[in-house]
């Protein structure tokens, strides 16, 4: 079965949570083990850790994670998307409070019923359980979730605003010595945005440009796109060379991103009273990546390809054309069957000594999908 780029992303971004559980959990336990010490020690609201019941602990408590992670990314993301950060901690504490009691209220009489290898039914159960939630122990889970709970909410956050390739890149130090690599670039422009901003002003022109930005975001992860830079009203969004030819991806995110946009053209007028156009430039070849900066850091890439890329999405406006490509990306892609193709007069570029061949592309049927 072909899993999809959105669902292999949150999938990605889903399993480092129970690695933060379970790495804490392995933590706690280490350092309850040291001040305990014996076995007979162990306070009688708490269950005597056995290798079953570790097994048992650890599991679960991955699978908390796992589970926190997945109502983060899945649901409560998009639900808090446009919220401070203070209501975000708030609400989002509140709502996995509610949670934790009820993990709690299910795993402690699993756990005492494997200790004492009786019914989960059975009323000594249900005591131990009485004597837990008014003990130390609990008191003690609760700061370990909340210890456990922070950490994954503030890898959420970094996450987020990072982007979670260029976290995982900081913490593999995969570019901490710089590396050539090959990556096709797309530079995206929207029409007219001087005169949507005069019109809008700067305030209501930010929440235009969120909105703008999110609409696109589904067409990226679809085709397997990364977010290099927001620049203004410019986005840059880059692919690992065979990511971006494969199956198209680098050509078909751009009319993805339309029809995306089209969808919610009634909600931009009734809104903004505007819907955003833009043209898109494509270009690959080599660049430098390395991680870059003093005060703070980023994955930063350098090389022609990016001058080169901007430069021919500068001609857009000459050529009133939505998408051109230069042909030696062109000669890598398969664009015969639902593209139309037409060749542009041949141009030397600003700062370029050689000239370079460009076409305009075109989605056939497109209007039509429109």
């Amino acid at each position: 079965m072909k899993i999809s780029p959105l669902v292999k992303r949150n999938a990605l971004r889903i399993l480092p949570f129970g690695c933060i559980w379970l790495l804490f959990a392995c933590i706690f336990l280490w350092i309850e083990y040291a001040a305990i010490g014996d076995i007979t020690n162990t306070p009688a609201s708490a269950i005597k850790i056995t290798p079953k019941i570790l097994a048992f602990a650890l599991t679960g408590i991955t699978l908390i994670g796992l589970l926190v992670g997945s109502i983060e990314i899945l649901f409560l993301n998009k639900i808090f998307e446009k919220k401070s950060l203070l209501t975000k901690i708030v609400s989002k504490f509140l709502i996995y409070l509610f949670i934790f009691f009820l993990i709690i209220f299910i795993n402690y009489p699993i756990a005492v019923s494997l200790e004492l290898n009786i019914s989960v039914f059975h009323p000594t159960v249900w005591s131990r359980y009485v004597d837990f939630l008014f003990s130390i122990t609990h008191l003690s889970t609760v700061i370990q979730l909340g210890v456990s709970l922070l950490f994954s909410l503030l890898y959420a956050e970094i996450s987020e605003n990072l982007g979670q390739n260029v976290l995982l890149n900081f913490f593999t130090g995969k570019y901490h010595k710089p590396v050539s690599e090959t990556r096709i670039f797309m530079f995206v422009d929207m029409k007219s945005s001087t005169a949507i901003a005069e019109k809008l002003g700067h305030i209501k022109y930010f929440d235009f440009l969120k909105d703008y930005y999110f609409n696109l975001s589904n067409a990226i992860i679809k085709n397997q796109g990364e977010v290099y830079q927001y620049i203004g009203d410019e986005i840059v969004i880059s692919w690992n060379f065979k990511a971006g030819i494969k199956q198209n991806n680098c050509i078909n995110c751009f009319f993805d991103m339309k029809l995306d946009l089209e969808k919610k053209k009634d909600v931009y007028l009734k809104t903004y009273n505007i819907f955003p156009e833009f043209k898109a430039a494509i270009h690959y070849g080599q660049v430098t990546t390395g991680e870059i900066g003093a005060l703070k850091k980023e994955i930063f890439f350098t090389g022609d390809v990016l001058n080169t890329t901007a430069r021919i999405q500068g001609l857009c406006n000459i050529y009133n054309a939505e998408l051109i490509i230069s042909q030696n990306l062109i000669e890598h892609l398969n664009l015969t069957k639902d593209f139309t193709i037409r060749k542009l007069k041949e141009e030397t570029l600003r700062g370029k000594k050689e000239s370079i061949d460009l076409f305009e592309v075109e989605k056939i049927g497109e209007q039509q999908l429109l």
